[in-house]
């Protein structure tokens, strides 16, 4: 085991299973039947562009998949060896990564939490749309402070995004990491936005918190009666949408 954590760390190595990754990812996408919900999110987003899109982990690898032909989007992505091969897929899929990752304790400044936020904003200063999830780290489905500071600091808002395959394996580890697999469906779910003002104080911003986890709990059970077909209101035909530049 130890022999094969050395291998990975060869950057040829987390190259190359970056591209296959990605690749699979790809796969995946054009053997699926897609459907988004609401199915004029892109013509009712337009205006609140660049926006910050939210997500929990280990449900993130189709997220790529989301963006559409005319969006410039970056995604915040760890700096640790399995983030270096999620960094090397994204940028294959089209999506800028950013380097860094949130943490509520010490090792904010080791982890690149401070570099990766003024980033981040930088990025939404620039027209970037951005993507992280939102969990604290290592606790499932709790959202973290980082990215109500972050709406509050760029003044964009937060919309809650969830990704859904009715064929997947779902892992037993602390963030229910789900497995895509191809020749199903992939339903998108987009939650109502949370607005942050930016003057916001301690308790705003912690009800903002509180809004982002529930309407990212809610946006990923939609997605998934949706992708489970078990959405009695959801049109499948009258929702494929596939505009993108990744396919």
């Amino acid at each position: 085991m130890h022999s094969l954590r050395r291998i990975v760390d060869y950057p040829w190595m987390q190259k190359s299973i970056g591209i296959a990754a990605a690749e699979y990812l790809r796969f995946v996408w054009n053997t699926s039947h897609f459907g988004i919900d609401p199915v004029d999110f892109y013509e009712r987003v337009r205006p609140d562009l660049p926006a910050i899109v939210a997500m929990w982990h280990g449900q993130h690898f189709m997220v790529p998949f989301f963006k559409r032909t005319e969006h410039r989007v970056k995604v915040l992505i760890s700096r640790h060896r399995d983030g270096e091969i999620n960094a090397i897929a994204a940028a294959r899929l089209g999506v800028e990564p950013i380097r860094g990752s949130g943490t509520s304790g010490r090792d904010f400044l080791k982890k690149g939490g401070v570099s990766g936020f003024k980033q981040m904003l930088e990025a939404l200063g620039r027209g970037y749309n951005v993507a992280l999830t939102a969990d604290i780290p290592k606790v499932s489905r709790i959202a973290g402070r980082g990215i109500v500071q972050l709406a509050r600091a760029s003044g964009r808002p937060i919309y809650p995004v969830a990704v859904a395959t009715s064929r997947r394996i779902q892992l037993n580890n602390w963030d229910r990491t789900a497995i895509n697999l191809p020749f199903g469906r992939f339903a998108i779910a987009v939650g109502e936005p949370v607005r942050v003002a930016t003057d916001a104080d301690d308790a705003a911003v912690e009800d903002a918190r509180r809004t982002v986890e529930t309407r990212l709990n809610a946006t990923t059970e939609r997605a998934y009666a949706i992708a489970e077909n078990r959405a009695e209101d959801f049109d499948w035909p009258r929702s494929q949408i596939r505009d993108t530049q990744i396919a």
